[in-house]
């Protein structure tokens, strides 16, 4: 029986980044998804996975991205990638995460890095205390960039069952990417994949047996 419902955030309760990946793409005559494929090229140790996880900081990663994205052919500074992290708030997410919160404990595991204001990396006050308000519903929350560790790696999600008390059997786990999945359901949790947002709550729904209230 479950007990908790653990949540990604950027892309599941806000809007996706890989949207502003896009947009900045086209504005600069970059290849489609030329950003995302810079990510998944040595995604253990490249410069996104050790910002991820605190290994180098903010200036730091600039560097080693403009170095990576130039060894594809077009020199992209990290900075300019930081400021497309923070995603608009899902407004009916938020709703759906409320009504679960009365029947479900519920915690957040997400890889984010110091950049911006908060565990949602916003670039401005008014988004950051709006992230802040929807952060503080959860009973626990696992950043990568304060524990060192990033999804996929398994011990995540171990940290967040023992934070919350459970076995992974109890916990299902919302998340945009199916790499950030695979682990924890070989763990034994359930899994949603977000594709979009209605897909998103109808899943929950089916999953929780409830009905939300949107």
């Amino acid at each position: 029986m479950l007990k908790v419902v653990l949540w990604d955030f950027g892309g599941v309760l806000t809007t996706s980044p890989f949207e502003a990946f896009t947009r900045f793409e086209q504005d600069n005559d970059l290849p489609t998804d030329f950003i995302r494929s810079i990510n998944a090229t040595n995604p253990d140790d490249n410069a996104w996975a050790q910002f991820e996880s605190n290994a180098i900081d903010a200036d730091a990663f600039d560097e080693a991205f403009a170095i990576e994205s130039k060894a594809k052919g077009f020199e992209v500074r990290g900075k300019a990638v930081l400021a497309l992290l923070s995603g608009d708030i899902r407004p009916n997410m938020v709703s759906a995460l409320k009504q679960i919160k009365t029947m479900y404990r519920v915690g957040c595991i997400t890889n984010n890095v110091k950049s911006g204001q908060g565990a949602g990396m916003a670039r401005s006050s008014q988004k950051a205390a709006a992230i802040a308000e929807v952060m503080a519903l959860f009973d626990v929350v696992i950043e990568s960039s304060l524990v060192g560790i990033r999804k996929p790696n398994p011990k995540i999600y171990q940290m967040a069952c023992e934070a919350m008390d459970v076995t992974p059997e109890d916990a299902l786990f919302i998340d945009d990417l199916g790499i950030n999945l695979k682990p924890a359901k070989a763990l034994g949790m359930q899994t949603i994949k977000v594709l979009n947002e209605n897909q998103a709550l109808a899943d929950l729904e089916l999953a929780l047996g409830m009905t939300f209230d949107l």
